[in-house]
């Protein structure tokens, strides 16, 4: 069974990123940037607010210890000896307070103030008293500080300055409103950015289609290409979105940790930094080592696709030879294939998650050591331990989630190379110089074939010298064996391939010179294989044409099916699709119908009555014959009983005409022909 054409060489993740940027257009691409700029703000108001939280839990911590600052310039007034020289005043204080009586102290003393708040001499003194021992340690004092007189207990005692803690709450707060608004609205214009992505490159497609030549939908599977529009487009939209915003969030929280980490301490942003490098270069490893299993998955899942379209249409065939068991052992295998690439590609996305979670962790751990030990030695304070232990916080997660979202453009970027492989196929040959265009009413109907020569493939010519030359009017049969190239010249008159050497005439005008719409307006073509639309029994005939319905029912009066249609419950307003219970023989009197309304000078029936019985192929053939009248047509049949009022029959073997004529000359010639006809008959 066919596989699919999906390409096994290596991708570009860069170059697919790239151009898929390159495809968003002005608009979307501004959106990007306005998304980015936004990003960049939330993510930078999240860095400055551990800053904030430091100046604050710097502020609350201050007011649970006693104010040293304080301490010292009071005790430095309190020792102040207004009556002696600055030398006696030395000496007194190197010397043994208690060896000075209070009576001695008092006179030597004064009232002083701080902070405009008074502290009598008796006060001084009883406060001396308590710290004689202290050696004027501060430490020591603040074992005492319980003791002290009241006034000087007001002015060194713990408390927390409740405006400063009011003020860097109110900016903490406005920090984290403008952080999570902006990240809001920078969610909602990425979102709208990959689905009218999305919705363009879907767009693309659809144009695309009807660009390419009928050669590329006979040498890919329909599920492929199905998956290619489906699961592809849906994975770019989807992770686009998810990464591309993710990655900005991001990088920018990462670079504005790790510049807010150095200005902060620079000893600990060496340790936190020294701890995660190693994570980095390891998930770098994986990511690239993931990438081939991306890649695959993507190609195995629109051979699974492919696959599973073929079965299913092919079902009756499939059930009938008892293949149900060989087709399902083809299917374990596809599947269990892109199991493993799934599996594979998963696991080691997956696997970095946990790898950072540890990473950040020890990175955690050593902070906090390094910090507790800084702090000891005063050369930080407890608001930057805390302010840093978000830091690392804010710095490892990022690695994880930028881990994440590089995980996710590597499914966009294997999406997106399937996607951009469809929109790099070769197309139909530009038309837009071409300038005769024959109108329907004024086409005579001749047709000539001079010399005409082509082969699906440049090595192997299936038409090899096709001359034949048709009047105006004329039923021209073409028959012959299984691959001798009949429907290979339907294709060519109709110009959904182009002839490798000689030229196809129209009135004269050769089909290079008119556009494939000009052709195909000239033609109805009725196929072997059926195919309904979704709708109306009467929407299904009319398609594509302004036939009214009394036309519509006439048509089908005509090739027999309107008792049939009578019987639906709705009569020609019937809802039925392609995939009804509607016999072949229905399905193909009903495109029989739609083709006789259209009003053409040339007709094509491709094996038209194949699929009907003997009674209604005669009633098609009576209606045949009247739709004929004044066409120019053609004529494939195996049946060859249904084309003996034909007035050429053109006999091919082998891409060549071994025999024309009429019905009754070429029985007289005894010759490949006659044996065609009469092989009808033997048992």
């Amino acid at each position: 069974m066919p596989r699919s054409m999906s390409q096994e060489k290596a991708k570009n993740f860069s170059l697919a990123i790239k151009r898929l940027l390159s495809m968003l257009g002005k608009k979307l691409k501004t959106g990007l940037i306005i998304a980015t700029i936004l990003a960049s703000i939330s993510s930078i108001s999240g860095v400055v607010a551990p800053n904030i939280l430091s100046k604050l839990t710097d502020r609350i911590t201050d007011g649970l210890i006693p104010n040293t600052k304080a301490i010292e310039e009071v005790y430095e007034k309190m020792y102040r000896v207004v009556l002696l020289s600055a030398e006696d005043r030395e000496a007194m204080l190197n010397n043994e307070i208690n060896n000075v009586s209070d009576e001695g102290l008092l006179i030597l003393l004064d009232d002083i103030k701080y902070d405009n708040k008074k502290i009598s001499k008796k006060d001084i003194v009883k406060s001396m008293r308590l710290t004689e021992n202290t050696k004027y340690d501060k430490e020591e004092m603040v074992k005492v500080i319980d003791k002290l007189p009241k006034s000087v207990y007001e002015i060194i005692r713990p408390r927390i300055n409740m405006e400063k803690v009011k003020f860097f709450g109110i900016i903490l707060g406005i920090i984290y409103v403008v952080s999570s608004l902006f990240g809001y609205i920078q969610a909602y214009i990425m979102a709208g950015i990959s689905n009218k992505f999305s919705k363009n490159l879907r767009t693309k497609i659809s144009y695309k289609i009807n660009k390419l030549p009928l050669k590329y939908f006979d040498s890919h599977e329909t599920g492929d290409i199905l998956s290619r529009i489906t699961n592809d487009v849906d994975s770019i939209g989807m992770n686009l979105n998810r990464s591309i915003s993710s990655l900005i969030t991001n990088i920018t929280l990462f670079l504005g940790t790790l510049i807010m980490m150095f200005v902060t301490s620079p000893i600990m942003a060496l340790t936190a930094l020294g701890a995660t490098i190693i994570g980095i270069l390891f998930s770098g490893m994986l990511l690239k080592k993931s990438q081939k299993y991306f890649i695959k998955r993507q190609e195995k899942l629109g051979d699974l696709n492919g696959y599973i379209e073929e079965i299913y249409s092919g079902l009756n065939v499939v059930k009938t030879y008892n293949a149900t068991e060989e087709v399902n052992n083809e299917f374990d295998k596809i599947n269990e294939k892109l199991y493993l690439y799934n599996r594979k590609s998963q696991f080691l996305s997956g696997i970095m998650q946990p790898i950072m979670r540890f990473v950040g962790n020890f990175g955690y751990v050593a902070v906090c050591v390094v910090g507790a030990l800084l702090t000891v030695k005063g050369s930080i304070t407890i608001g930057t331990i805390v302010a840093f232990m978000i830091y690392i916080r804010l710095f490892t997660n990022p690695l994880s989630q930028i881990a994440g979202s590089l995980t996710g453009l590597q499914s966009v970027a294997a999406a997106s190379e399937r996607v951009f492989e469809f929109l790099d196929e070769e197309e139909l040959k530009d038309e837009s110089e071409v300038t005769k265009k024959l109108e329907l009413k004024d086409v005579k109907g001749s047709i000539e074939f001079k010399h005409v020569k082509f082969g699906y493939d440049k090595d192997k010519t299936i038409i090899k010298d096709f001359n034949v030359k048709v009047k105006p009017g004329e039923k021209v049969a073409i028959v012959g064996p299984t691959g001798a190239g009949k429907t290979t010249i339907v294709n060519l008159l109709m110009k959904f391939y182009e002839i490798n050497e000689g030229e196809i005439l129209i009135d004269g005008i050769s089909t290079k010179d008119l556009t494939r719409e000009n052709i195909h307006d000239l033609f109805v073509m009725v196929l072997q294989d059926t195919w309904l639309f979704d709708g109306t029994i009467k929407e299904n005939i009319r398609f594509n044409s302004d036939a009214s319905d009394e036309k519509i029912k006439d048509a089908c009066k005509t090739v027999g099916i309107s008792h049939f249609i009578k019987t639906l419950p709705n009569s020609y307003d019937s809802l039925v699709a392609d995939n009804d219970a509607i016999s072949g023989g229905e399905k193909q009197l009903l495109t029989i119908a739609r083709g006789m309304i259209k009003d053409t000078p040339f007709l094509i029936l491709d094996e038209a009555t194949s699929n009907v019985d003997t009674r209604t192929e005669e009633l098609v053939q009576k209606a045949m014959d009247q739709l004929t009248v004044g066409k120019t047509s053609f004529i494939i049949a195996h049946r060859l009983s249904t084309i003996k009022n034909a007035d050429l029959i053109l006999v091919m073997k082998d891409g060549d005409i071994i025999e024309t004529g009429s019905h009754d000359k070429l029985m007289k010639q005894n010759g490949f022909y006659a044996e065609l006809y009469n092989s009808q008959f033997e048992l």
